[in-house]
């Protein structure tokens, strides 16, 4: 026996397909992120290309990695005990390899992240992808929705505040504990927020039931 046919759509009237259509509207946004993701793959290659030249002793290369992990040598100091200046680093050592791969992993959470945004976004807000049995489409494409995007970024958020969190850590005695003592407030705020989205998402997906 043959399944009956669904009914043929209702046309849509000029206001509503005009409102509709204005979902595309969000498509520059999301070009805009792949863009973003481009410059974060670059960065990415800079600050690897960086620490391998350093590892094979550019100090140029090294000043550059330096600088843009704000790591800072044993200072050195006048009479009074004030600084007046660091001692120059002149070989890369396990902190600065450290914190370099931690700032590689950190490009690349938020790059996922990114990834998170543009596919899942544009297929809950904009159009369908149509991925259906294609062998690379992501595990969790096949059930996302606004709910589920809200979880899923909140928990890859807490996941960059971590590492940004240990990246201070490691790199302690160059931050003021008034910074420490913020960076882990907010990001224990991250944790806080993340758990009572999806605690408020578990409520709703109990609420919500076939029929209802």
């Amino acid at each position: 026996m043959t399944a009956p046919a669904s009914p043929p759509p209702t046309p849509l009237g000029p206001l509503p397909k005009l409102i509709f259509a204005s979902r595309w509207l969000q498509l520059p946004l999301y070009l805009g992120l792949i863009l973003a993701q481009a410059v974060y793959v670059f960065h990415f290659w800079v600050e690897l290309v960086h620490l391998i030249e350093a590892a094979f002793g550019n100090t140029d290369a090294l000043a550059k990695l330096v600088t843009s992990i704000g790591y800072k040598s044993t200072p050195i100091l006048d009479a009074a005990g004030k600084t007046i200046g660091y001692e120059p680093i002149k070989a890369l050592n396990e902190t600065i390899i450290m914190l370099v791969v931690l700032a590689l992993i950190d490009v690349v959470m938020i790059s996922n992240l990114l990834i998170m945004v543009i596919v899942g976004g544009y297929e809950t807000f904009v159009s369908r992808l149509n991925l259906d049995g294609h062998p690379d489409q992501p595990e969790w494409l096949s059930h996302v929705n606004a709910s589920v995007l809200k979880v899923k970024l909140a928990t890859a958020i807490i996941g960059i505040s971590s590492i940004h969190l240990l990246k201070t850590f490691i790199n302690a005695p160059n931050y003021t504990q008034h910074v420490l003592m913020w960076q882990t407030i907010i990001h224990v705020a991250f944790l806080f927020s993340a758990l009572a989205i999806a605690y408020a998402d578990k409520l709703m997906s109990h609420t919500q039931k076939p029929g209802h």
